[in-house]
């Protein structure tokens, strides 16, 4: 019972973080029908810059950690802002009225140029998450759960509710949503549709980053290559819950988490010890599968209408 109630309380952490992430993918989706394969990266990117913001405040000036915390935060924030608006209006714009193919391989090309941008500026080494949090460990029925482990699935949950709140009771919310059902109408309506796909993509990727150093800060490192995987778990979280489905993303992020890390802690003792807990990625992917096969709209659907 012990084994499994800490599993559970790790895949809901994990979870939280999928959760973050295929918010930016189902929010694109729902409006522009496009999968934005390089939010992965722009994860990754939010990771890197709030080290190397950090390492610069704690070594160079001597800043508090809390201090160099919050600071490296809100700067991957607005560098993931930048860079979400920047990949909308020069990558996706241009082909708006393109192919879906066309879009799409734009989308893998946009990832590759960010991997190799990433590397090229902070190399291939992994790189540390400074020590500027100082964890705490709470016993739970047998199981633990740590101090930044809570403060992680806080965070998401606010977040979370923030842009529930924000899409369903402000106008910008209501743009967001007539702007999905159909772009032309919303033009007639005074809505700009332009801006609209822009924002959205801004609020995506500044989530994003907040996930991304999320991740760093639990595993303690960060690395150009991180983002890969972490945006195909997000698009398959995406996708299990409704892409296009905000409440659905919540909730296929949640769910993948627990499944895959319920997969990790059992993996072993299902097949005899022949598998070992590092195959938990191949549980988020058979999920992909059996989602895509047996409910391709996922848990809760599509909200999106057609398009007029």
């Amino acid at each position: 019972m012990d084994i499994f109630l800490q599993q559970l309380i790790n895949g809901l952490v994990l979870g939280s973080i999928y959760a973050l992430i295929a918010l930016g993918y189902t929010m694109v989706y729902g409006i522009l029908e496009l999968i934005n394969f390089a939010h992965g990266e722009v994860t990754m990117m939010g990771a890197m810059v709030c080290l190397a913001i950090m390492q610069a405040l704690l070594v160079g000036a001597g800043a508090p950690p809390g201090v160099a915390l919050a600071l490296g935060l809100a700067g991957a924030i607005v560098v993931c802002m930048a860079l979400g608006f920047t990949i909308e209006r020069v990558a996706y714009r241009p082909l708006r009225r393109a192919p879906r193919l066309a879009a799409l391989i734009t989308a893998i090309g946009v990832s590759i140029v960010l991997q190799n941008v990433a590397m090229l500026v902070w190399g291939k080494r992994y790189i540390s998450f400074p020590p500027v949090i100082e964890l705490a460990r709470y016993d739970i029925a047998g199981a633990h759960i740590t101090n930044l482990q809570i403060a992680i699935v806080a965070l998401a949950v606010l977040l979370m509710a923030a842009l529930l709140l924000l899409v369903h009771r402000t106008r910008l919310g209501r743009a967001m949503r007539a702007t999905a059902q159909s772009p032309d109408l919303a033009a007639l309506m005074g809505i700009n549709p332009n801006a609209i796909v822009s924002v959205t993509f801004v609020i995506g990727a500044a989530l994003a980053a907040v996930a991304g150093v999320m991740v760093s800060a639990y595993y303690g490192i960060a690395h150009y290559y991180m983002g890969f995987l972490l945006g195909l778990k997000a698009f398959t979280a995406a996708v299990l819950g409704g892409i296009g489905n905000i409440a659905g993303a919540v909730l296929g992020g949640l769910l993948l988490g627990v499944i895959e890390s319920l997969g990790a802690g059992y993996i072993g003792d299902l097949t005899f010890g022949f598998l070992g807990s590092h195959y938990q990625d191949v549980f988020a992917f058979f999920v992909l599968i059996l989602v895509l096969v047996f409910r391709p709209s996922g848990l809760l659907g599509e909200r999106v209408g057609e398009r007029a």
